[in-house]
C-alpha cells in the first residue's frame, strides 16, 4: 500500500475511508488496490453497498468530521502517519493488511527502530512485574524498543522498566484515552520518553472490539513477543497468536504450574515457543533475524493479477449471480477466498470483488489471512 506523498484532499478522504461503516483494514486494502486512491473509492462506496444488498449508503464522516479529527489531533500534538507515508512502520507494512492510518504522540521515530514486545497477565504477580520491569530494561539497554498496551500488570512493569532506554505503548483508545485512569502519570511519562500509538481518534475511549485490533498491531510493529503470565483465555494469549500468524518469534516466561497465570505461559512452551528465563535467551534469537530494513511492504493483490492468475476458461461470472452465491456459501466460521472462488467457479478477482461489495453492505467481513466471514 506504497504511494507517492498524499496531497491534503486524498488524506482527507483517506481518513474518511477509514473511518467509514462497515470498512476495516482488509476491505479498505482492497478498495484502496481496486480503485487506486482513497477519493476514487468513496466516490464508489454508495454503488458497491447497493450491490452487496444494501439501500443505504453506509455512514461516511463528512469533510468537516475527518477535519475536525486532524484539528483534535493537531491541538493535543499528536501526528496522523498513513499507511502510504515512508514514516509508517515498515513492520506494520510488511502485514497482508495494515491499519490504514495511525495516530501517534511522542516521539514517532521509534517506530522506525527495533522492536520486542513484552505482554502479560493485568492481575499479575510481583515476581512476574519485577521480572518484566527487568526483562524490558534489558531489551532496552540492548538497543530494543519494547512495545506494550499500557495495561495494568505486566505492560506497565514493561514501560516503566523500558523508559531509560525507549518504549511505545499501543492503545485501544485514542492516544488521549488514559486507561486504566491510574496510569496517568505513566502515560505522561510515555508522551514525553516513548511514543504513544493508536489507530482510533485521538480523544476516543476504548470499545471491546478495539482491543483485538490493539494486540495486532502490538504484534505487527514487533519482531517478537514475549509473555510473562498468561491465563489460558487471555488476551495475551491472543497476541501471541497473532504475532505466530504474522511469522512473529513467539517467547514465554515458564511458571509454577498450579498458578492459573502459568497456564498460558506453560503452554505457549509446549506448543513451541521460546523459553525465557533471562534477556539473554531473547536477544540470542532475535539478533539471528533480518533487519526491518529488508522486510517488503505487503500489498493486496490487485483485480488485474487475480483475474491474471485464474484459469482463461472461467466465464465471467453473473455479478448479482456471484454476490448471491457467496452469501449462501458464508457462514460464521472463516472460510478462505481461494475456497470460495474454488466452490463458486468464479475467478478470485470477481470473488473478491463480490465480498468487498458484501462486506460494505454489511453482510460480511474480510479478515486478515484471506478470510471471510458472514455478519
Amino acid at each position: 500500500m506504497t504511494t507517492p506523498t498524499l496531497d491534503p484532499q486524498e488524506e482527507l478522504n483517506w481518513l474518511r475511508l477509514a473511518r467509514a461503516e462497515s470498512v476495516g483494514p482488509v476491505t479498505f486494502a482492497h478498495l484502496i488496490a481496486r480503485f487506486g486512491s482513497a477519493s476514487e473509492a468513496l466516490a464508489a462506496l454508495p454503488e458497491l453497498a447497493r450491490r452487496g444488498g444494501r439501500s443505504q449508503t453506509p455512514r461516511i464522516p463528512t469533510v468537516a468530521e475527518a477535519q475536525r479529527e486532524l484539528d483534535a489531533g493537531a491541538s493535543a500534538g499528536a501526528r496522523l502517519i498513513m499507511a502510504s507515508a515512508v514514516a509508517f512502520p515498515r513492520t506494520l507494512k510488511a502485514l497482508d493488511a495494515p491499519p490504514p492510518l495511525l495516530w501517534t504522540l511522542g516521539d514517532a521515530s521509534l517506530l522506525g527502530r527495533e522492536m520486542v514486545a513484552v505482554v502479560g497477565a493485568r492481575a499479575a504477580s510481583a515476581a512476574g512485574r519485577r521480572f518484566a520491569r527487568d526483562l524490558a530494561a534489558g531489551l532496552a539497554e540492548a538497543g530494543w524498543v519494547v512495545v506494550s498496551g499500557m495495561a495494568r500488570g505486566i505492560d506497565a512493569a514493561a514501560h516503566e522498566g523500558a523508559l531509560r532506554g525507549a518504549t511505545v505503548a499501543v492503545l485501544a483508545g485514542g492516544v488521549e484515552d488514559i486507561y486504566p485512569p491510574e496510569h496517568a502519570v505513566l502515560h505522561d511519562s510515555l508522551r514525553r520518553q516513548g511514543c504513544i500509538v493508536s489507530e482510533r481518534p485521538p480523544a476516543a475511549g476504548a470499545k471491546a472490539a478495539d482491543f483485538p485490533r490493539r494486540n495486532r498491531i502490538i504484534s505487527g510493529l514487533a519482531r517478537g513477543v514475549v509473555v510473562v503470565e498468561a491465563e489460558l483465555r487471555s488476551g495475551s494469549l491472543i497476541t501471541a497468536r497473532l504475532a505466530g500468524e504474522q511469522g512473529r518469534e513467539v517467547f514465554a516466561v515458564p511458571g509454577f504450574p498450579l498458578d492459573p497465570r502459568a497456564r498460558g505461559t506453560n503452554d505457549l512452551i509446549r506448543q513451541g515457543a521460546t523459553l525465557v528465563e533471562g534477556v539473554d535467551d531473547v536477544l540470542r534469537v532475535l539478533s539471528a533475524l533480518p533487519g526491518v530494513a529488508e522486510m517488503e511492504p505487503a500489498r493486496p493483490i490487485s483485480t488485474d493479477e487475480c483475474a491474471a492468475r485464474v484459469e482463461a476458461t472461467h466465464p465471467p461470472p453473473d455479478e448479482d449471480d456471484l454476490s448471491a452465491t457467496l452469501d449462501a456459501l458464508l457462514s460464521f466460521t472463516p472460510t478462505p477466498v481461494n475456497v470460495l472462488a474454488r466452490d463458486c467457479g468464479a475467478p478470485v478477482s470477481a470473488v473478491l470483488a463480490a465480498l468487498t461489495e458484501l462486506a460494505i453492505a454489511g453482510r460480511a467481513e474480510l479478515t486478515h489471512g484471506n478470510l471471510a466471514i458472514k455478519l
